[in-house]
């Protein structure tokens, strides 16, 4: 059974940092890009961030380049994601997933569709 969580959310004051990480289990971790959505209330699923199977590729939404970090430790199973100078529209549940792919390109990795596994998210809240 292969099973995703998240951990690291919290609230924050703007200007803070959070990192967030995410453990699998059940599944062969490097078999699988993995990526970072975000929901904010009333609002639909985005993509946040992808890396590919081997931690070479990484792919931001223009919101958060610069100030977000993705990366992945493969003999952990463990993805991570470092968030800096947060901002209160950066509030929002977040979601790892693994991708149906090895790799992450930037017409498709933010298609919450081409995800296989979720996590049940953690919660990011920025206040101003």
């Amino acid at each position: 059974q292969v099973q995703v969580a998240e951990s690291g959310g919290g609230s924050v004051q703007a200007g803070g940092s959070l990192t967030l990480s995410c453990t699998t289990s059940g599944l062969t971790f490097d078999d699988y890009a993995m990526g970072w959505f975000r929901q904010a209330p009333g609002k639909e699923r985005k993509g946040v961030s992808c890396i590919n199977w081997a931690g070479e590729v990484t792919i931001y939404t223009d919101s958060v380049t610069g100030r977000f970090t993705i990366s992945r430790d493969n003999a952990k199973n463990t993805l991570t994601l470092q968030m800096n100078s947060l901002k209160p529209e950066d509030t929002a549940m977040y979601y790892c997933a693994a991708k149906g792919t090895i790799g992450c390109y930037n017409d498709d990795y933010d298609d919450p569709n081409g995800y296989y596994y979720w996590g049940q998210g953690t919660q990011v809240t920025v206040s101003s």
